[in-house]
């Protein structure tokens, strides 16, 4: 009996492998993960290159592509240093109106669209002009960050190198993550952290067949990064550690002003942008202007120029007075503000750790003399500020905060930073109810947060799921005028489904668009709903496969 059965466990191991082989294959993961190799490359090589790009066009203003910008400005005449943004924004806004499609640089929000889009609408050439249109913004002195400028160029190639699969529209999502988690991992030397962000920002979801090709980019990514600039984390800071356990009171209060001050952050770059959308100007000198007003700013606060590292390390060093840091979290947030709202391109990713550090500073130095036996250094207290700002205004508290860890290798603070970063990020859901990135797409009328249900229903339109009339079917008789329901095939599943409740009739005729006397086909009540149901049983398998 036993070596009866001895005999029998090949042929049971085999049976009980084939239905995950079989699945492994028919869902193309071999091409899924040999594509991730190749958009780890890629995006990591566009990376390197959108960065030395920057320093390249700042080279000519500055004479230097190092990021210590403060430095090189104070050797730059006065007139320099604010006629070189405003010169720049007019040829920002000269190409945006007459050259770049929509008239604005790509970021995140334009991922996370994609995604929700089956991983579709990022197209090649506009993904590249917009990366070209960040280059020369950051390049000439706009206050914002390169790194969401970079996730779109890296999800934008994602997409582009995987057209030439049919692939389904799970591996497309995924494809689009691999490029972002790449993007994320060449910027901040941060592997893990870019896998995660794929993952928490972009996907939504912790699918396991998702993590492998993932990963791969993001160590791809990260490895040729470090053979370029070096392997040395993105900020050099001391030892810190935590003075006493009698603090976490104090990083509870960090996490609540941290909060505050995303919230405030968020709130200046939607008032800036309504502001700057209804001035009544030429589009093409809007981002002159701009231009001209961060100029002036860093006339009197050189450090909020570009993306603004040096600061945050001398910040991080504790290098900078209680004054300044104040001074320059609020240039900082208006300037960061005016430059996206002028449509120079840039991101936020950066400010938010810039302006992070400044109120992690600030609040380090205040309670070090309230309570100086107790008070940890203000560079602490400025790495956690760092973390709460970005995480907050970004929605992503698991990478950020292991970005934090990465980019200063203070993996000792872990207790204090999760305090910090978890209070502010759930007072500001309370406060503001969503991240920038889903205020972005809420402004185009894109409401993702609420669950795939919501978004489906504006996604779905009646020509999906409409059943058209044959070329040999009798028209019948049908009368708009009298007030007859009737659906268009651009009419959303939403609008379809108002439609079917309110007429009470289990189908409705579908008209053509330009003449509603046309009948050219017919939607059914049930078609709608079994549509509605199979998108939302596909969505919910690759979330948990």
């Amino acid at each position: 009996m036993f070596w009866r059965n001895f005999k029998l466990l090949p042929t049971t191991a085999v049976k009980w492998m084939q239905p995950n082989v079989r699945l492994f294959l028919t869902t193309r993961q071999p091409t899924i993960w040999l594509l991730a190799i190749i958009i780890g490359v890629c995006v990591s090589a566009a990376a390197i290159v959108f960065r030395v790009g920057i320093g390249a066009v700042q080279w000519v203003w500055l004479g230097t592509m190092s990021e210590q910008v403060a430095e090189a400005t104070a050797a730059a005449p006065w007139y320099v240093i604010v006629l070189t943004p405003a010169a720049g924004g007019l040829l920002v806004g000269l190409y945006l109106e007459h050259v770049h499609p929509g008239r604005r640089a790509g970021g995140v929000a334009d991922v996370i669209e994609a995604r929700a889009n089956g991983g579709r609408g990022l197209k090649f050439w506009p993904g590249l002009s917009s990366a070209a249109v960040t280059v020369f913004s950051l390049g000439v002195g706009g206050s914002a960050g390169r790194e969401g400028p970079v996730v779109h160029l890296g999800a934008t190639l994602g997409a582009a190198i995987c057209q030439a699969f049919r692939l389904p529209d799970s591996a497309r999502r995924v494809m689009l993550a691999c490029g972002v988690a790449s993007a994320v991992s060449a910027s901040f030397n941060a592997p893990i952290a870019g896998a995660l962000f794929a993952h928490e920002v972009i996907l939504g979801h912790y699918a396991l067949s998702a993590f492998v090709p993932i990963v791969i980019s993001s160590v791809l990514g990260t490895m040729l990064s470090r053979i370029w600039f070096g392997g040395a984390a993105a900020f050099s800071i001391p030892d810190y550690q935590i003075t006493s356990y009698w603090e976490l009171p104090a990083f509870a209060l960090l996490g609540l002003t941290c909060a505050l001050v995303a919230v405030l952050f968020q709130f200046a770059l939607i008032g800036t942008d309504w502001v700057e959308r209804n001035m009544p100007v030429r589009f093409w000198m809007r981002p002159m202007a701009g231009g001209f007003a961060v100029g002036i700013i860093g006339l009197a606060f050189p450090q909020i120029l570009g993306v603004g590292y040096q600061a945050t390390d001398m910040a991080l060093k504790t290098e900078l007075p209680l004054a300044l840091l104040i001074s320059l979290l609020v240039a900082k947030t208006a300037a960061t503000a005016i430059t996206l709202a002028s449509r120079f391109g840039g991101g936020i990713f950066s400010p938010t750790l810039y302006i992070g550090a400044m109120t992690g500073g600030a609040f380090g130095i205040i309670a070090a003399r309230a309570f100086p036996e107790l008070a940890s250094s203000e560079g602490l207290y400025a790495i956690l500020g760092m973390g709460a700002v970005a995480a907050a205004t970004l929605g992503a508290p698991i990478s950020t905060a292991m970005i934090v860890f990465e980019l200063t290798g203070g993996y000792a603070l872990s207790i204090a930073l999760l305090i910090t970063v978890s209070i502010a990020t759930g007072i500001t859901q309370a406060i503001h109810g969503r991240s920038y990135f889903h205020w972005q797409l809420e402004m185009r009328g894109i409401v993702l947060q609420e669950g795939a249900h919501k978004w489906l229903v504006k996604r779905v339109h009646v020509s999906d799921f409409m059943e058209r009339l044959k070329e040999d079917e009798e028209v019948p008789e049908f009368k708009p005028e009298e007030g007859e329901a009737y659906l268009r095939p651009a009419d959303t599943l939403e609008t379809a489904l108002r439609a079917f409740d309110a007429s009470g009739r289990s189908s409705l005729y579908v008209v053509d668009r330009r003449d509603p006397s046309k009948i050219i086909g017919r939607a059914w009540h049930i078609r709608a709903l079994r549509y509605f149901n199979s998108a939302l049983i596909e969505a919910n398998v690759e979330e948990h496969r």
